[in-house]
């Protein structure tokens, strides 16, 4: 199971803009501390770790403050100052729509995908690469095999029966990551983002190694809201308690000192999308229909909008737990703003689709929080929440947690025989539109879906690697009470 999991040194390199982001917000003068950033991190005379110059360096490391202030760099002036992007980010009123944007000046321009063959090739009298290509796109040169790329479908059949592995795949890293082909090469040769096609995976941030497409931070909205003294409210996910060292008690307190009102756990959403979509497959069941699709996957949900319309009357039509646990927050607090802590970029979308979510707050983004206030989550004593979750609930961030949610809740002559699509890939994308296409799945009739291997835990903006955080939510789900005892109260 391959998790999306970012280069560690962009990671850092990231996480670093971010700190330095807080700090500035929080100094004196935010426009000077911000537009100082680059020269701080590379200041004259230092090492260039990463680059030909230390004007590249700065200017990388301009653009990533450019999105660690929640802008598309795409859109801002080169001539611009950071101090003046800092107030634009300060003064807006509303969040920017598409939640990633590429950094022109770090991305490498990577050269065009293609097979090729290798000075490996020995000429062999079976001509297996011939034989295996059904687009006639390899002949024989001077005793080796050459490929016609005219003709060469990059189908790759040719590298598999290769013997000495002489025939090798250049990708493009991003591009290749990318489930729906929504991120290509502009005219310049570098890479640029269809949003019309982007379901917001994240998976081409995880797998760029210059660290080029980056997301859109909304820490300065956050910080902002705190500043002005507005009632915040944190909806934090259960994958969040699998990614620091300390009680789910403990990050609760650590979270309210950064100036939160109150944390609520979005489990408390997830007990009722489970309510609601095992009565929804139930009915459908009794209806006929062969099979029915989870839904509380944001990048699935893209997915479906964008690419596989077919699918829609299949997918459940209960709403996500970020959605019930936003409404449950504004119906007790209608001024209160709501931060949903997502593990995934794609909540972005969702939220700006659901007014009752104002702010999404990524793991790395909360840790980077931390870092720059020196806050020790192990130094807190730890409260509990305001109401208790299900263990079911709290495991619909590993992948079958929905499915044996929804199946918690069904009788024994109605149980649903799930199917797991572990990751959103090229294959499993076409998997389901063959599923919609037939009007069965022949691997069962209950197919839950998570855009991410291994579940919101391998979200691509998780902080923790992906065994000790199953296995440290795993025990906060040990410690849970069964779903059938939470729903009766």
């Amino acid at each position: 199971m391959a998790i999306n999991t970012p280069p560690k040194q962009t990671s850092h390199l990231k996480r670093e803009i971010l700190v330095r982001l807080i700090k500035a917000y929080l100094s004196d003068n935010f426009e000077e501390a911000t537009r100082m950033i680059p020269y701080d991190m590379r200041p004259k005379g230092s090492e260039v770790p990463y680059r030909c110059c230390i004007h590249k360096e700065r200017a990388i490391l301009r653009d990533r403050t450019i999105a660690g202030l929640g802008l598309s760099i795409e859109n801002a002036d080169d001539t611009e100052l950071l101090s003046t992007l800092a107030r634009k980010a300060e003064e807006r009123t509303e969040i920017e729509k598409n939640p990633l944007t590429v950094l022109h000046t770090a991305c490498q321009g990577c050269v065009p995908s293609r097979i090729y063959v290798t000075d490996l090739c020995q000429g062999c009298v079976a001509r297996p690469c011939q034989s295996a290509c059904k687009f006639g796109a390899i002949k024989v040169e001077n005793g080796k095999s050459v490929i016609d790329p005219e003709k060469c479908k990059n189908c790759g059949m040719c590298a598999q029966v290769c013997p000495y592995q002489a025939i090798a795949k250049i990708i493009v890293p991003c591009e290749n990551a990318c489930p729906v082909g929504a991120i290509a090469k502009d005219e310049n040769g570098l890479a640029q983002i269809d949003f019309d096609k982007c379901i917001s995976c994240g998976k081409c941030v995880s797998a760029c190694p210059f660290g080029a497409v980056h997301k859109k931070s909304q820490l300065i909205d956050i910080l902002k809201a705190i500043k002005n003294n507005e009632k915040l409210v944190a909806m934090v996910a259960p994958a969040i308690f699998g990614q620091l060292p300390c009680t789910p008690q403990q990050l609760k307190d650590a979270i309210l000192s950064l100036g939160f009102a109150d944390v609520i756990e979005v489990a408390e959403g997830a007990d009722i999308t489970t309510k609601n979509e095992a009565a929804e497959f139930k009915e459908r069941m009794e209806e006929g229909q062969k099979f029915m699709t989870t839904s509380c996957c944001a990048g699935y949900n893209e997915l479906v909008e964008k690419h596989v319309p077919e699918l829609k009357p299949f997918r459940s039509e209960t709403k996500t737990p970020a959605y019930y646990t936003a409404e449950i927050v504004k119906k007790e607090n209608p001024n209160a703003k709501t931060v949903f802590f997502s593990p995934c970029i794609a909540k972005r979308r969702e939220a700006t689709q659901n007014p009752n979510i104002d702010f999404v707050l990524n793991y790395d983004e909360l840790g980077a929080w931390f870092v720059a206030l020196n806050v020790q989550v192990t130094n807190f004593e730890g409260s509990d929440f305001r109401k208790e979750s299900s263990a079911q609930a709290r495991n619909f961030a590993v992948t079958g947690g929905v499915a044996g949610a929804v199946n918690s809740l069904l009788e024994d002559d109605e149980k649903a025989k799930p199917y797991i699509v572990d990751g959103l890939n090229k294959q499993s994308i076409r998997d389901l539109k063959k599923f919609a296409k037939n009007g069965v799945c022949e691997f069962g009739n209950l197919i839950e879906v998570m855009a991410c291997p291994g579940g919101c835990l391998g979200g691509s903006n998780t902080i923790n690697a992906y065994k000790p955080a199953l296995k440290q939510l795993t025990a906060y789900v040990g410690e849970s009470p069964e779903i059938k005892d939470v729903i009766k109260e």
